[in-house]
């Protein structure tokens, strides 16, 4: 083979890869609007939402318990974490008996609602429905699993609560129970 040839080999998958690359974050980059997937109902929380100052402990352990209740009163094993706005764990409390793995996943679902501003349930729709939607995948720390819920006093974001040890909708079921109790 001579060295003209080998040259135009070696250049062409170079020009491919680049091609693939640019191409996304061009496309990315001039998105108007985030697509019917990526937004939220205008009876849920908005990321235009400010952040109000931390929830108390005292706040944490009620928003908690409420959860907890919800969770006893359908008989799931549950663990809950409240985090600040910044995601920094706050209370956890988990029921006997519940799973260990979930200690880590609601402490995780409470941060991915706090930072992202929304409840983490958004992201799980978003990525079910494929497309534009498996974009979330790419989000440092957004879960993608209901269970995440922004805690909401006076309209602002004061925290989050993450709820996890059952089915993702029971997760939820509990995580909003607890988010309807702030006032």
């Amino acid at each position: 083979m001579s060295m003209k040839r080998l040259t135009k080999f070696s250049v062409a998958p170079i020009a491919v890869v680049a091609a693939i690359t640019v191409v996304p974050l061009v496309a990315l980059a001039q998105t108007a609007a985030p697509t019917p997937a990526m937004q939220q109902p205008a009876s849920t929380n908005s990321y235009a939402t400010p952040y109000g100052a931390p929830i108390t402990l005292e706040a944490a352990k009620k928003v908690a318990a409420a959860a907890l209740a919800e969770a006893a009163k359908n008989h799931w094993l549950m663990t809950v974490a409240v985090v600040d706005p910044h995601g920094d764990l706050i209370y956890y409390e988990r029921t006997d008996n519940s799973q260990w793995g979930s200690a880590k996943v609601s402490i995780e679902k409470a941060r991915s609602a706090a930072i992202y501003k929304r409840p983490t349930k958004v992201f799980q729709d978003a990525v079910a429905k494929g497309g534009a939607g498996m974009r979330m995948l790419g989000l440092e720390g957004a879960v993608v699993l209901e269970g995440g819920v922004p805690l909401i006093s006076e309209g602002k974001i004061i925290g989050a609560i993450g709820v996890s040890g059952d089915t993702s909708d029971n997760d939820g079921v509990c995580a909003n129970a607890a988010a309807a109790t702030v006032k």
